[in-house]
């Protein structure tokens, strides 16, 4: 093991003491009870629960065989979870075949972050994840399974779904996602046609048509964004069947895999001899994983808080530190979009994440022997699928990369380190993502501008005032203020500014996006402007200086000036009401802060917010 991987997990390991054997201690009296959990509700709750169970009520009735709850994230908008609207019946059937039974216990909402970008209802987005870990939990509260399969893919869904079922990790659970859309139009394409509309140099048909052929498909969207980071993650904490992210829906292998993933799931539960529930599967070791697993492929940034919150939700206690440690030590081993050309059907193709893990492992870079869903450790989930003739097999991922431009061994990277940087200084804490920002561009000094949204900041750039080196300030943007909604729309404009021949840089305590790209990005900024945080003193013209390098943020002020100035942000009235923000007041109101997971759901006895 790499000394300091090593290191930094036995500090969690210690700094999680109290809370992780709270964790277990409550699973372990959750799920103490012998026989399927049906068994223990009266008559009248079981025949509620079977009532519309056709084929499976004998079964349900009065057999010991595992139940599957299958929470699902489905919906017609999410190309991602389009096509799981039949995985159920799938499912269902292959539970039947296996002696056991499955029932969709409950949906989750799954809102698209590529739908709402830039709109009002973006300021839902990341208490979305909260909402949903909620809506896990009350489909499981029936009491009816002794298994759990979560249909999700994207941003807030995948954290949020394992948020909630980490409440019941008494109970085995797997995730099984649907994969990625095949290719369109390429990410470079796209991102060039979307800069010269923001430069108006493009109508809005021909950004509509390049938009169009790039999210053309069922499928997850094809860049390296935060819901091809989950699928990451979710392979290297073991909670797929092996080689499962990555897998185009609508094949024979992705219904093979599905099909699989309900024979394992019973295969574990405790009314079996291979006991796998999801308490002892998500640990220090799998969240360490996690990290190190993100930073290796360039993943989102967007996970610096969601892991923050699914390792709280399993008693385990991670922060910025951490992640900016291990990013420091891991190199970088995959290059998609926007951390280079490819996609991800090309990362697949050229090794995909079976080779990533099993040079991670080999490396010493993460923990092998986390018990996984499948049944095996970190190295047997680093085999990959295939179909021999209609079954379905593993085999070991391609012993070399077969495109050194999309992903590399650990012994000749792309870069010595994973990108993910956390920066602090006497502008807070923040985060840094610099796999994609050249390295003459990862660091800037230049006066402020001002904004107390990013519509402002595109309407002065539409003016024409903004010229020169600058470092564009967005604040007002934080969980607290309007529940931090990602500002991707100002990529586009940015990159143009800097193209030019401008230096350029955002300061924000807003998040950017799993897309986040080559200009760099002080984001995540805490404490918020909204908490009085140091962001709500600056002023245009402050010198601002932004070193991801040394790992500072800082600004420039005589002390006695700083001292005296009042705080200032956007008017947050008008965040209050208006596409549903009215009815997440409570979780504005205390929500905690992005290191702290950006979560309003976890509060010690003391109340106060964790």
């Amino acid at each position: 093991m790499h000394p300091v991987v090593a290191r930094v997990t036995e500090r969690i390991v210690e700094r999680s003491k109290r809370t992780r054997a709270d964790y277990l201690a409550r699973m372990e009296q959750l799920g103490s009870e012998s026989g399927p959990s049906r068994m223990r509700l009266s008559c009248g709750n079981l025949a509620h629960g079977f009532a519309a169970a056709g084929d499976d009520k004998p079964r349900l009735r009065g057999g010991q065989a595992g139940n599957i709850g299958i929470v699902t994230a489905y919906n017609d908008v999410i190309s991602a979870h389009q096509p799981m609207e039949h995985y159920p019946v799938l499912i269902r059937a292959a539970a039947r075949n296996a002696g056991g039974s499955a029932q969709v216990a409950g949906g989750v909402p799954a809102m698209c972050d590529g739908v709402t970008q830039g709109r009002t209802g973006m300021e839902l987005s990341l208490f979305s994840r909260d909402n949903i870990a909620m809506a896990t939990a009350v489909s499981l509260s029936h009491d009816m399974f002794d298994a759990v399969m979560c249909l999700g893919v994207c941003d807030k869904i995948v954290p949020g779904m394992l948020i909630g079922a980490l409440s019941f990790g008494y109970m085995p659970v797997i995730f099984v996602p649907a994969g990625p859309m095949p290719q369109g139009l390429t990410n470079k394409e796209k991102a060039a046609v979307r800069q010269r509309y923001a430069e108006g140099k493009a109508t809005r048909e021909e950004l509509l048509d390049a938009e169009a052929a790039s999210y053309h498909a069922p499928g997850t969207c094809t860049f390296y964004g935060t819901a091809n980071s989950n699928q990451t993650m979710m392979e290297a904490m073991g909670l797929h069947m092996p080689g499962t992210a990555f897998i185009n829906p609508g094949t024979p292998l992705r219904d093979a895999l599905t099909v699989a993933a309900t024979e394992q799931v019973l295969r574990v539960t405790k009314l079996g001899d291979d006991y796998r529930p999801l308490c002892r599967t998500v640990d220090e070791r799998a969240i360490v994983n996690a990290m190190v697993a993100l930073a290796a492929t360039g993943g989102s940034t967007n996970h610096a808080i969601h892991l923050v919150a699914m390792a709280r939700a399993a008693g385990v206690l991670i922060d910025w530190d951490d992640l900016d440690e291990l990013s420091r030590v891991t190199p970088l081993i995959v290059r998609a979009y926007p951390n280079g050309a490819a996609d991800v059907n090309h990362y697949h193709a050229a090794g995909g994440i079976g080779f990533v893990l099993r040079e991670l492992i080999d490396a010493g870079l993460v923990h092998a022997d986390v018990p996984c869903v499948h049944g095996g450790d970190l190295r047997q989930q680093s085999m990959e699928p295939y179909l021999d003739g209609t079954a379905l097999r593993w085999r070991d991922a391609p012993a070399r990369s077969l495109d050194l431009n999309v992903v590399r061994p650990a012994a000749d990277p792309f870069d010595h380190e994973g990108g993910l940087r956390r920066v602090q200084g006497n502008l807070g804490r923040g985060i840094v993502k610099i796999s994609a920002v050249a390295p003459e561009l990862r660091k800037i000094e230049a006066p402020a501008r001002v904004f107390e949204s990013q519509d402002d900041l595109l309407d002065a750039f539409k003016t024409g005032t903004l010229q020169g080196d600058l470092v564009a300030v967005i604040r007002g943007q934080g969980p607290r203020a309007n529940g931090m909604p990602e500002l991707h729309k100002l990529t586009p404009t940015l990159a143009a500014m800097q193209d030019r021949g401008q230096r350029v840089a955002l300061l924000t305590d807003g998040r950017m996006s799993g897309a986040s790209g080559k200009v760099l990005s002080a984001i995540h900024v805490t404490p918020e402007a909204a908490d009085g945080g140091p962001i709500s003193k600056l002023r245009d013209g402050d010198r601002i200086r932004i070193d991801s390098d040394a790992g500072t943020i800082d600004v420039d002020v005589p002390a006695a000036e700083w001292e005296a100035r009042t705080v200032q942000h956007g008017d947050l009235r008008a965040n209050r009401f208006g596409f549903g923000r009215e009815l997440f007041a409570m979780m504005r109101a205390q929500v905690g802060t992005a290191e702290a997971g950006g979560s309003a759901l976890f509060i010690d006895e003391d109340r106060s917010v964790r």
